[in-house]
């Protein structure tokens, strides 16, 4: 067998392995090892898997992305998000469908400080479905709302699949997040004038809440200033080259920690499991890396994705189609694959014949996430409507997937956008100069 059909069993086992239930890091690797065992020989095969394991988890760019994340977590159990739930409550939750709106924009002012769609899900979804049960909303649109809003956990920074897709592609990972700044605030108003225009068709969908005075909103609006303070310390300083990804980690989330402190909220018992859920989710992206890591030697050795390059640049066709047909195929796997799973598995093969049709690799990035948001809320393995299922287990499934189809409209049009008027992802990292 020629290493390219080799490379094109070892996809199909893999996914065989991912539909058995397999772990997704433990599936690549094992496909990676034994693939590049065979095409090479034992001996190699043997050398490579310690030298990858060990490099990932010795690799300082890596500690990126336990920082982030602690950061997300640290900021849940200081209160911040609840916080940020009352201010945008407080402004638009006595407009039809307000509390909805209010849990989007709630949603996008944690999306930057978590980078992370199922925590975004997860932590807004606990704070925002009780009000609304409270105010008789429609359970269909209120829990497709906060399933598809978390969504901008990734793509507005920090986000975890930015990461892992720098560190895959050797990106900057500072203008892959300067990347999603732009595209994050649009689909953001795009999902609030998905809520609008449901509620004006369908007033009973949402009710209107309670009306605060004007002295209440000013005094609600202190709750965002915390995540504020986050986000610009972070991302700001980033984007101004006064510190590093990991360094800009590590200040996010000892500034939620500070918060947590300062406000007296932060218990003993919150900030050790904060700190375990933290660590386990870090723990499982690297081991994914690691995984990706094997695999994508494994792939290299087959020739396939410079192969599928080549064959793509003779193609008698505009690259913007074969763009499509990338986009197109990430869209299809997101019904059966995790996104973080999907984008580590395929970059190896896409990414030589992106960068060899002349794309914006920052571009792509965006494109990548924006696809990914679109799994996660999709079935049959949409994780963030599993997230919404674990907190309202009285909601059949079927119920919040239908209630996401209307914001797929939203992320489709941006993705169009996107396509016509990349500048839309690109601009503002291109005034970053390092």
């Amino acid at each position: 067998m020629s290493p390219a059909e080799t490379g094109l069993l070892g996809i199909a086992l893999l996914l065989i392995l991912f539909i058995a239930g397999m772990p997704v890091a433990f599936s690549m690797a094992i496909v990676g090892f034994t693939g590049f065992a065979y095409v090479t020989g034992l001996s190699p095969a043997l050398n490579l898997l310690p030298q990858d394991i060990f490099e990932t988890f010795s690799s300082y760019p890596l500690s990126v992305i336990p920082m982030f994340i602690l950061m997300g977590t640290f900021a849940f159990a200081s209160g911040i998000s609840q916080r940020l739930y009352k201010t945008t409550h407080s402004w638009v939750g006595q407009l039809r469908g307000g509390l909805t709106i209010a849990t989007v924009l709630a949603c996008a002012g944690f999306a930057a400080i978590c980078g992370s769609t199922a925590a975004t899900a997860a932590t807004m979804g606990q704070i925002a479905i009780p009000e609304m049960r409270k105010y008789r909303y429609n359970m269909r649109f209120a829990t497709g709302t906060v399933a598809a809003a978390g969504t901008l956990g990734i793509l507005i920074p920090p986000s975890t699949i930015f990461i892992v897709y720098g560190i895959l592609t050797e990106e900057s990972i500072g203008k892959l997040f300067m990347s999603g700044v732009l595209p994050g605030f649009i689909l953001t108003l795009f999902y609030v004038a998905t809520v609008y225009i449901l509620c004006r068709r369908n007033p009973e969908l949402g009710p209107p809440g309670v009306k605060t005075s004007f002295k209440e909103k000013i005094v609600s609006t202190g709750g965002i200033i915390e995540a504020l303070i986050l986000f610009l310390l972070t991302i700001g300083g980033l984007f101004l080259g006064w510190f590093s990804p990991t360094q800009a980690g590590a200040i996010g989330a000892g500034g939620s920690l500070l918060i947590g402190l300062a406000r007296r909220q932060l218990t003993w018992k919150g900030f050790l499991d904060s700190g375990k859920e933290g660590i386990r989710t870090a723990c499982m992206v690297l081991f994914i890396i690691m995984g990706a890591t094997v695999f994508g030697h494994f792939m290299a050795v087959t020739t396939i994705p410079f192969l599928l390059a080549d064959w793509v640049g003779g193609l008698p066709i505009p690259a913007w189609a074969v763009m499509s047909v990338i986009i197109f195929i990430y869209f299809l796997g997101g019904f059966f694959m995790d996104s973080m799973a999907l984008v580590v598995v395929t970059i190896p093969i896409f990414f030589p014949v992106v960068t060899k049709l002349g794309f914006d690799p920052i571009w792509f990035g965006v494109m990548i996430v924006l696809v990914a948001e679109m799994g996660v809320i999709t079935p049959p393995v949409g994780v963030n409507v599993f997230v919404i299922k674990g907190i309202v287990p009285d909601v059949p499934l079927h119920v919040i997937f239908r209630g996401i189809f209307p914001f797929l409209g939203a992320l489709f049009l941006l993705a169009a956008i996107l396509m016509v008027f990349p500048q839309v992802a690109t601009f503002i990292p291109s005034l970053i100069s390092y």
